[in-house]
Order: structure tokens, then sequence, then C-alpha cells
């Protein structure tokens, strides 16, 4: 979801006047085999796991350091996002009180730029009555209930939320850990992605995943690193839809992604119950939402036969971080596919519409045309994995009984997203952008060790970064009115053999671009991306998303490791947005429309939509009218605008295209990397 347009993954919609967690039918026990109307080989065997052995992680020590992080994270991000009004103490240190005036918390934090809290969690303590109490972080949210806006209503659900990304982070505790210097030298790229501790860094209930059991986060939590099998229907054609690239179809997908014997038992399963392969398609489904909702919510369609259940993959998946996403681990050539998961996250149910899908290979098919033929952006490197395939099947029943956007029309459904591994090159590896935030146990970030790494100066390593990753995003805004959802997760870096970031991959296209230009000619099968966006909030897409939620936490983990200090790091990014601009004149009247040394820009609060409604933070019939915008920031470039004075009177050129090129800025031929230009 877009912080500036808050557009919400569409298949994303809560379940209407209901408890998030609950789960039509209990999950069934070992042994219990799926309902087929014929045998399969491999049944689908439903997660089970001791209750000792499972809970193992929920001890008071790791249960208290859980709590202590989260509480950290509390206190910054909400007073970030103004709903808590910390006030320094005399002898040095902030507090803030609850509801009632008779908690006090205390705690010692630097304010960074963006207004950024940069709070100690190991001063933090809690007072009450001259007496210092153990911190509990669900007390915390009772206590402060009223200063963060939580209905009766909202507040035992989002407790729920806490309670369970409070036991996550126990887990990952107990998790053996690669330093951040091991996972920059030699982490492949699950390793990596596994890896990943704190989640989204602006969301303090960043870890709900309320519908899973104690048992299923075990198989099927990203950090977890199980391997997963995915479970396959077979969906009558004539209530399902598949579309896909134009250099594809259906036939050829499957055979790849299948194999021909595995698609052979599946035609066997079928036969044995007197059908037909080919008036069928095949559908991957998630485990969770075989056993929990497909089974029970689609039983008339399984007794019908129009859907029927033919068994698990050969092949084994990983979790992703986005939890619905799965890594081909047996064949990593092989496309991601992403499932529809009736599990409540972050403010949204994590469904997929099989109407929504449908022009999802369209989508992307014109954005990689779009790419491929715009030379500022071919030349920064910029790739997309395309979502090649999707197909979804279609309730007529539920269809006539909600609208378009009900929980109910986003249960069965499925893409298949290119893979990044087969475009790499000799001494290329892959990282998610996420990991740019990633601390160990110890302290040690991933961002210093890739920059200690690779020797270059910090300041060069970041511009070729921003060169990768930040001049793709204006190009397309200031080209095409054109906004990415770039938070770490959405993006993948191709790091070269010593660290540095030659390139990025942009995923998850089709649900989360937008162009923000009611007027613009788009292909028919593309029109949903068009969005009529206020102008005073579509450079949001770069200040929010980009800026507010990326690099605010960027630049403040570089300064904490003494690695790169503020003033040098936003002097970088404001060099990067001034040598883009130079280098597309033909753009100068929208340049100074669209200012990016403007002073300030609006505030847009993501904990505020998710305290205000935990289960559907957008109404997805109205997006924009979301937004919840508090006050200004500060922009931290403006004051490096060209010509501002003795901060702004210089910039480094570390550029990595071609003098000359568009894009490349200013820097001439033969300048050296690095050499300060005046």
């Amino acid at each position: 979801m877009t912080t500036a347009t808050p557009r919400g993954p569409e298949p994303a919609a809560a379940a209407p006047g209901t408890s998030a967690a609950a789960s039509p039918g209990a999950t069934p026990r070992t042994g219990d085999t799926a309902p087929t109307g014929g045998a399969a080989r491999r049944e689908a065997v439903a997660p089970t796991a001791e209750a000792g052995p499972a809970t193992a992680h929920l001890t008071p020590e790791l249960w208290a350091r859980a709590g202590r992080q989260l509480i950290r994270k509390a206190l910054a991000e909400f007073a970030h996002e103004r709903l808590l009004d910390p006030r320094p103490l005399p002898g040095g240190g902030w507090s803030v009180h609850s509801d009632d005036g008779a908690t006090e918390y205390r705690f010692a934090a630097r304010k960074l730029a963006l207004d950024h809290w940069q709070v100690e969690a190991g001063s933090i303590t809690r007072h009450r009555d001259g007496a210092e109490l153990p911190l509990d972080a669900i007390d915390f949210f009772i206590e402060l209930r009223g200063a963060l806006g939580l209905s009766d209503e909202i507040l035992p659900v989002y407790l729920e939320e806490i309670s369970s990304t409070l036991a996550g982070t126990a887990y990952k505790l107990t998790k053996p850990e690669p330093s951040a210097a091991e996972l920059a030298a030699t982490g492949d790229f699950q390793a990596i992605e596994t890896g990943m501790t704190e989640g989204h860094p602006c969301f303090v209930a960043n870890n709900g995943r309320l519908g899973f059991g104690v048992h299923e986060y075990h198989r099927y939590a990203p950090e977890a690193a199980s391997p997963v099998r995915l479970v396959w229907l077979a969906a009558h054609r004539d209530h399902s839809t598949f579309t896909c690239a134009a250099d594809l179809d259906y036939d050829t997908l499957v055979r790849e992604e299948l194999g021909e014997e595995q698609l052979a038992r599946f035609a066997g399963v079928l036969r044995e119950l007197g059908l037909d392969l080919a008036d069928h398609h095949l559908i991957p489904v998630h485990p969770w939402q075989w056993w929990n909702k497909t089974s029970v919510t689609f039983a008339g369609e399984l007794a019908a036969r129009r859907l029927v259940y033919l068994g698990e993959s050969e092949d084994t998946y990983l979790a992703q971080q986005s939890i619905r996403t799965f890594f081909n681990t047996s064949a990593p050539a092989r496309h991601y596919v992403k499932t529809a998961l009736s599990v409540l996250n972050m403010g949204f149910m994590r469904g997929l519409s099989a109407a929504y899908m449908e022009a999802t290979p369209a989508i992307n098919d014109w954005l990689a045309r779009l790419i491929e033929t715009d030379e500022v952006l071919r030349r920064t490197g910029l790739t997309i994995i395309r979502e090649r395939a999707a197909i979804g099947y279609r309730h007529r029943q539920y269809e006539a009984a909600t609208d378009r956007y009900s929980p109910y029309r986003k249960m069965l459904a499925a893409l298949w997203r290119e893979s990044p591994v087969p475009r790499l090159q000799p001494g290329e590896r892959l990282a998610t952008m996420a990991s740019l935030l990633h601390t160990d146990r110890d302290g040690g970030s991933f961002v210093s060790a890739l920059v200690k790494r690779s020797g270059l100066a910090p300041e060069q390593w970041l511009r070729r970064y921003l060169d990768a990753y930040l001049t793709p995003l204006l190009h397309s805004f200031y080209a095409y009115d054109l906004a990415f959802m770039p938070h770490g997760e959405n993006v993948i870096m191709v790091l070269d053999e010593s660290g540095t970031v030659d390139r990025v991959i942009f995923k998850d296209i089709a649900e989360e671009i937008v162009v923000m230009d009611p007027a613009a000619a788009l292909p028919p099968a593309v029109q949903r991306i068009r969005a009529d966006i206020p102008d005073d909030t579509k450079l949001l897409s770069i200040f929010t998303d980009v800026f507010d939620c990326f690099f605010r936490f960027l630049g403040a983990q570089l300064a904490t490791d003494g690695t790169l200090d503020e003033d040098a790091f936003w002097r970088t990014v404001a060099e990067c947005v001034a040598d883009y601009a130079e280098s597309v004149p033909h753009l100068a009247d929208k340049l100074r429309r669209y200012d990016m040394f403007a002073e300030e820009f609006a505030l847009s609060c993501l904990n505020r939509l998710q305290l205000r409604n935990n289960k559907q933070m957008v109404d997805l019939a109205d997006p924009a009218a979301a937004l919840q915008l508090i006050g200004t920031l500060p922009n931290p470039i403006a004051r490096f605008r060209a010509g501002g004075g003795a901060e702004g009177g210089g910039r480094r050129c570390w550029g990595r295209l071609p003098a000359g090129a568009p894009g490349a800025g200013s820097c001439g031929e033969g300048v050296r990397p690095g050499a300060l230009v005046v």
C-alpha cells in the first residue's frame, strides 16, 4: 500500500464484521486426508506440532527482550506520527505519560532528520507512584489507548496483532543467526530473505498474521524458513479464468512449472473421477488456505467436482517476506508463486481477487516495454520481474452475494512471477532491499558491512545505490506520472562481487503501480492503473514512500554506525536528484511544478491508518480518502538546492552512466568519480 496514495492491494480487504483471527473451521488432524473424490498419490497433511516444542520460544527472558524492542519502536514511530509528544526531562532524556498521567515512560533518544526518533532500547524504564515497574508491551498500548486513538472495537484485535508480533520476535531470537558481516560477505538470496528480523520499518504491529496457529507459524512464516509444498487443485474452465503474458501460453507454463511426470499424475487423478485434464485449469494454493478456507468455504464446489484436489507439489518452496509469495528452492529458475491467503496482516486480509488478476500479465507487459524503450530507465539498469500469468476461480454464488471488494471473492487465485535468478551474470548475487535496514543481535548492520566490503567511500557506495534505485523512481514520476510501491520488500538489489549495488529489480507490479494522470493514454487492458490523484499529494509517492518510509531509517542507521553522517547522506541524495533534473531539460516545467527541493512536505502516517481500522486500513472504493496527513516534515534535501549557498554550492559525481547520456547528470567526460564539481 502506498503511503502517498493508499491504494492497498486490491485483493486485500478484511472480512466483513468478523474478528480478524477467526477461521471457518478447525485445522484437520494429522493423517486426515483432503476431500478429493478420488485418490491422489501424495495427500496434503495438515501441519501439527506438539504444544511444548512449538511454544519453546515463549520464555520470560525472550518475551521481555521482544517487548523492549517493540516498545522502543512504538515510542519512536508514534512520536514520529505525532500520536505521542515526548517531553524533555531535566536531567536529560525524554518522558511520555499514560492517558491517566499515572504511568511514565522514560528513555534516551536522538532526534534526526525527518523527525526521526532514534530511541535507545536499553534506556527505557517504566514508573508509577515513585516505583519502577517492569516493561510490558501489552500494558503499554492499554495505558496509551486514548493517545493512540484505539477504539473499544479495534483495541483487542490490535493487541492480538501485537502479541503475535512479539511471539514472532521471540522466535527469531532463538534462531542461529549469521552476523551482518557474514550475510554481506557470503549470504545467498534466500538466506538473506529469511534472515530479515524486523518487518516493515514503520508499522509497529507488523507481524500480526492473524489466522496462523503456532504450528502453522513454524510451517509458513518466512523467518521459519521451512520448506513448503503447495497444494494443487483442478478448476473447471467454465468457472476459472487464466491470463498470461504475450510470450506465454497455459500449456507451456504448466509443463515448465510441473514437469511431464507430475502433470501426468494430476491427469491420472482426474481420469479416476471420469474427468479430463483438458477441461480444467490447474491452480496452486497455499496449504493454510486449503485447510482453513478452500476445503470449507468452497465445499460445494468440491462436492460438485468443479474443483478437484490433486495433491501437493513435487517442488519445495520458501515463503517470502510478504508471507503469501513463494520462491521455488527445488528449481530456482522457475517462477515465484503468489497465492491467496485469508490471513489478517498489517491492515488487510491477504487474498487475491480472481477478477482483479485478469489484467495482471497485460500490465506487466506494458511496464516492461516502457522500461525497455526508455533510455534513462534502461541505462540505470532497472528491470522488473514480470507477473507473467494469473489464474482465478469465480465462485458464482459468492459473487452474486457480495460486492467486488469482498474477501469472499479473493480466496482462490494465484499468479506466477518471473524468477530473477536466470538473469544473473557471473559474480552477481541478489538481496532484498529490506536488508539495508537489517541489524544483527550485536548491532552490526548489513548496509555498513556492504559499504566496508566494497572498499568505496561511503558517499560513493550510496550514490551508486541511489543511481540504481532513486533515479528510476524520479524519472518514472516526471516522465510518465508513474509511481511504484518501492519499499524494501518490493525491491531486489543486484550486488556485484564487492557488495556494491549494480542495479535493482522492482516487483509486485500490477497491484501496486499507479499512473497519476487521468488523461494518460493507456492500452485498454491497463486502464485500471490510472488514478486521479490530487496534485498536492502526487509527490508524496517519493517524499513519503522513499524519503520517510525508507531513507529516514537508512540514513539513521548509517549515522548510528558511524559510517556516514546525516548531512553527507542527505547531501548525496540531493546530488542524485539535482543531477537527474539537469539531465532532463525537457522536463524542467514539471520539475518546477513538483519541486523535490520544496522546504517541506506533508507527513503521511501509516500507524494511524492501522490504529483506526486494523481490519481494513483503506477503503478500496476511495483509497485517497484514507490518507492520514498530520502536519508537515522539513524536507532534508531542501537546503542543498543548487545555488542555495555554501551547503548547496557543489556536488559529487559518482555517476554510473556514460557522460552526456540522459540521466547521467553533468559529470563531464573524464571527470574522476567522486570529484567535487562546482
